[in-house]
């Protein structure tokens, strides 16, 4: 919405933007001091693109030769103008950028204050602009952009702002100057001192002089006649006029050195870009202030690599790990990577897709290279050997920096909490490097539920006759911890590895081995302990005593199990469900069900069918045998054999199929425990109705021989 008044149009806000203005505005935040990096931040990336325009027509710069950041405070209006000769913006720029279109940031950054996060984020939610309303009430924008006339954009945030066009005023060239009214209580953004400590502060590695407006006391040597021009007529004494000496125009006119007061810009960021400049050089310190510029964070990073390469390529690099991940990692509409990619010190581009793969992108940091071209397009980019060449060593000296972090438990408890994730996606689509990065995982095992525990830890202590390395998936660790499936291996003393995290699914599918060592899943089948002469024996005794058991249950269950067999993977628990070793396990399964976009045609060949394993050393299956050896099953052994089933279909990680059923069945097993006097009229037999009730005496019987 607009209004015409003049030259002059009025429009309102979108709501959004408004809403966030209205917060910044009202509500109080100690850290004001960083709207001005935000500016700043901005003008950098104006001249950054001005810069990039002028590799391909250099005709661009003729506006305004000269790419400068420029900070001008004025005490006496209460102003502090920031001024650059970046690539400005049309009237169209400045209706959108700054005041129609909601940013996806917009929402999510409110959203995160309201939750308490700290206001230095708001650079990374794309909207540092609308900090200016931290410290100022009304903010101007002057704009002048090659392909449009000077602009003025104009707003006391209160949910209108005003754009004009600029006949008047001081014609910029190219760029754009903002003018921030400062606040009562904000004019210490106007004191020199307290300027040049936030430049040094959050933007001393800008790419771009950053030249603050300063007041110096300069002598001058001046002789008496040009002190009395300088005072008024007025002031001039009564014979100043009358004929002097001819001896005193002789003599030598005195000189005298008096004070002035001169403004003048004086550049502050005089540091040069850090990355070129010897490690050994490098402070901590100048590294993170490097790094909290570079990505607009208020928080050191864990670590950093810097590098050079020579040989047939060269370049050099600064990486950093940061200690966050960041609020959208994995959304599929951000910025694929965070590296910043020069070419001999002229930016070209910070969303290369080819500069690192994409579970790498949280790395943050720059690339500089000597040998692409400077006028390299996208297209080019993507099948060019020198950036497939950069790709793969920065993929190496990431990984050498985990492994350094690694060096200290608790740093690299930080960094696994955070980015656990994208080592397990890397071991998922990067082949090449998938035994490096597997020595980056972590897990809790059995043997270490509360600290972590790397594969080459379980592989140095895993028990002599272990041959494989053992793990159970699962929604939690405690979901997990107490699984009945992992009765056998604790019996055995063997470690099993808890993968908890939706991801470790689709890792573990390509992971199959390492060190030697096969992956074994407990939950599927194909799990073998290695057993001696008298125990295989003994097995294929119980196999022969049960199988009348087996068969019947089969039975029973139709085609709700593939098979029911007797097993060695439980010791105590009556029975269990396990999947096809290629198939889905049950908790594949449960994350396949939750996709909201998932293909359902793929559940039918992806789920496995389930086998059935009983227990032969357990009580209640040992009394079901018995109870069925020479009679065909009854309706109390019916409804045993299905609670069974449903019962081990919960502790085994799938979801119940007809709870309503279940419950029926809970109801009659409590009732003929209880031997409640409506059992019978209660009973319906959820798979042969035309069976006869008998059996009162029969399923109390069967009751007690299992307690």
């Amino acid at each position: 919405m607009s209004e015409n008044t003049g030259d002059q149009t009025t429009f309102r806000f979108q709501a959004e933007i408004n809403q966030l203005m209205s917060l910044i505005i009202n509500t109080f935040y100690s850290n004001k001091e960083i709207f001005l990096r935000e500016i700043i931040s901005n003008s950098s990336d104006a001249l950054d693109k001005i810069r990039h325009e002028s590799l391909t027509d250099s005709s661009v710069l003729e506006s305004e030769p000269k790419l400068f950041i420029h900070i001008i405070p004025d005490k006496e209006n209460k102003t502090l103008t920031i001024r650059d000769s970046g690539i400005g913006m049309t009237k169209a720029d400045l209706i959108n950028h700054l005041g129609t279109i909601a940013r996806s940031g917009t929402r999510q950054f409110m959203e995160a204050l309201q939750a308490g996060a700290d206001v230095s984020l708001i650079g990374q939610f794309g909207v540092g602009f609308y900090s200016a309303f931290l410290v100022a009430d009304r903010v101007v924008v002057t704009t002048k952009h090659n392909d449009d006339e000077q602009y003025i954009w104009e707003s006391a945030a209160g949910g209108t702002y005003t754009v004009l066009r600029d006949t008047e005023g001081p014609q910029l060239g190219r760029g754009t100057s903002i003018t921030l009214f400062l606040k009562e209580d904000q004019t210490e953004y106007l004191e020199e001192r307290r300027l040049k400590e936030l430049i040094k502060k959050h933007s001393e590695f800008i790419g771009y002089p950053i030249s603050l407006q300063v007041e110096k006391e300069v002598e001058r040597e001046v002789t008496d006649e040009e002190t009395a021009e300088e005072k008024p007529e007025e002031e001039k004494p009564e014979n100043e006029d009358e004929p002097e000496v001819e001896k005193e125009d002789k003599e030598e006119k005195k000189k005298k050195t008096v004070k002035e007061i001169k403004s003048e810009l004086e550049v502050v960021n005089k540091t040069k870009p850090i990355w070129t400049r010897d490690p050994k050089e490098i402070t901590h310190e100048e590294y993170a202030s490097f790094y909290k510029s570079l990505n607009n964070d208020w928080e050191d990073h864990l670590s950093e690599k810097h590098f050079a390469v020579e040989g047939n390529i060269e370049f050099r690099a600064l990486l950093f790990t940061p200690r966050r991940a960041p609020f959208d990692m994995f959304e599929p509409k951000k910025k694929t990577n965070n590296i910043k990619l020069y070419v001999r010190r002229v930016f070209i581009m910070d969303n290369c897709e080819d500069l690192i793969p994409d579970y790498l992108n949280f790395v943050r940091g720059v690339v500089d290279s000597e040998d692409l071209p400077l006028n390299i397009s996208r297209e080019h980019l993507q099948q060019n050997n020198i950036l497939k060449a950069i790709q793969k060593n920065l993929v190496k000296k990431c990984l050498e920096m985990f492994n350094e972090i690694a060096e200290n438990k608790d740093d690299y408890k930080t960094f696994y909490d955070a980015f656990a994730k994208n080592l397990k996606l890397g071991i998922h689509e990067d082949s090449k490097n998938r035994d490096k990065i597997a020595n980056l995982l972590r897990y809790y095992t059995t043997k270490s539920p509360d600290e972590y525990v790397s594969l080459r830890d379980y592989v140095d202590r895993m028990q002599e006759g272990q041959e494989d390395i053992y793990y159970i998936t699962g929604e939690s660790k405690q979901a997990v911890q107490n699984s009945a499936f992992l009765e056998q291996c604790k019996k055995r003393n063997y470690e099993v590895i808890f993968m908890t995290d939706p991801i470790d699914e689709y890792a573990v599918q390509q992971l199959k081995e390492f060190d030697g060592k096969k992956l074994v899943c407990v939950t599927k089948e194909g799990l073998k302990f290695k057993e001696s002469e008298d125990e295989q024996k003994q097995k294929e005794e119980k196999k022969a005593k049960f199988e009348p058991l087996c068969s019947l249950m089969k039975e029973i269950l139709g085609d709700k199990v593939e098979k029911v067999v007797v097993t060695d993977r439980l010791n105590e628990s009556p029975c269990c469900l396990v999947t096809g070793e290629h198939g889905w396990s049950a908790n594949m399964e449960r994350i396949m069900k939750a996709q909201a976009l998932r293909d359902s045609s793929t559940h039918v060949y992806m789920a496995s069918k389930k086998t059935m394993e009983i227990n032969p050393d357990n009580a209640i299956v040992r009394a079901l045998r018995e109870k069925t050896e020479n009679k065909s099953a009854d309706k109390p052994v019916k409804d045993l054999v299905w609670l069974l089933y449903d019962t081990a279909l919960l502790s085994s990680g799938f979801t119940l199929e007809e709870p309503q059923q279940y419950a029926s069945r809970i109801h009659r097993m409590v009732a003929i425990a209880l031997e409640a006097e409506d059992t019978e009229d209660s009973m319906v037999d959820d798979v042969d109705q035309t069976e006869e009730p008998e059996e009162d005496n029969s399923a109390a019987e069967l009751m007690e021989s299992i307690d």
